[in-house]
């Protein structure tokens, strides 16, 4: 008697948390079968990106009169522009130099960025637009708090230049907004969709598993009932 009324008790239980975690369990299958449906290369436009050309060795110099200590330097070379350099001082500035000559150059300007945008972009829509966006307003899709333009395409593609060193900073396609929707919406965090330990999703995330596991034990010990009868 007392398993049965355990038992009766386990019943009542699954069917409250079936209706407490019915929605999100749904709602994690449908956002992960959209996540899945597309090959993630494809979602990402790693195609769309043209890499860089290669320049020549003999024409490369350091800048020598950058003023103060620096952290890091890298060589790179955003599309259709000369190599430069990308210098991180020990204050956290950051400053591009020509890898052929020594003086600073000045922040990237919209011709310069549309120009990149066009000689970057590998797909087959039109720049339409090219739009500014300090480090404050930076869009939830670029991910990063830094002055950048936004080159955006009849496709759907965004391309984003960074304002101060000219670098491709990501591509993000109609399909990578979909998913990225999606995977906010599967971790419970539509603000940043970067929080996946959160109170609401480990909550439903132990209940879900809560009710799972009761249902498991409901469906052993009624097919065992089933095979005494």
């Amino acid at each position: 008697m007392a398993i049965q009324r355990t038992l009766r008790l386990f019943a009542r239980w699954h069917i409250w948390l079936g209706w407490l975690v019915g929605f999100p369990i749904l709602m994690w299958t449908i956002t992960g079968l959209v996540m899945v449906a597309r090959p993630i290369e494809e979602v990402r436009g790693e195609g769309l990106v043209a890499p860089p050309s290669a320049f020549d060795p003999a024409e490369i110099r350091f800048p020598e009169t950058i003023g103060e200590p620096i952290r890091e330097a890298r060589l790179e070379q955003a599309p259709g522009s000369a190599p430069m350099w990308i210098v991180t001082t020990a204050k956290g500035s950051r400053i591009r130099y020509p890898a052929s000559a020594g003086s600073a150059s000045s922040p990237v300007l919209k011709a310069e960025a549309s120009r990149i945008a066009t000689a970057a972009y590998r797909g087959t829509g039109k720049l339409e637009r090219v739009t500014y966006f300090s480090a404050e307003d930076a869009p939830l899709d670029l991910r990063q708090s830094v002055a950048s333009w936004q080159a955006h395409f009849a496709d759907g593609s965004n391309l984003y230049i960074d304002d101060t060193t000219g670098e491709v900073l990501a591509v993000r396609t109609s399909g990578w907004r979909l998913y990225d929707f999606m995977w906010g919406l599967h971790i419970m965090d539509l603000q940043t969709r970067e929080d996946t330990h959160h109170p609401i999703l480990l909550i439903f995330a132990a209940l879900a598993s809560f009710g799972a596991l009761i249902g498991c034990v409901l469906l052993f010990r009624r097919r065992k009932a089933r095979v005494r009868a």
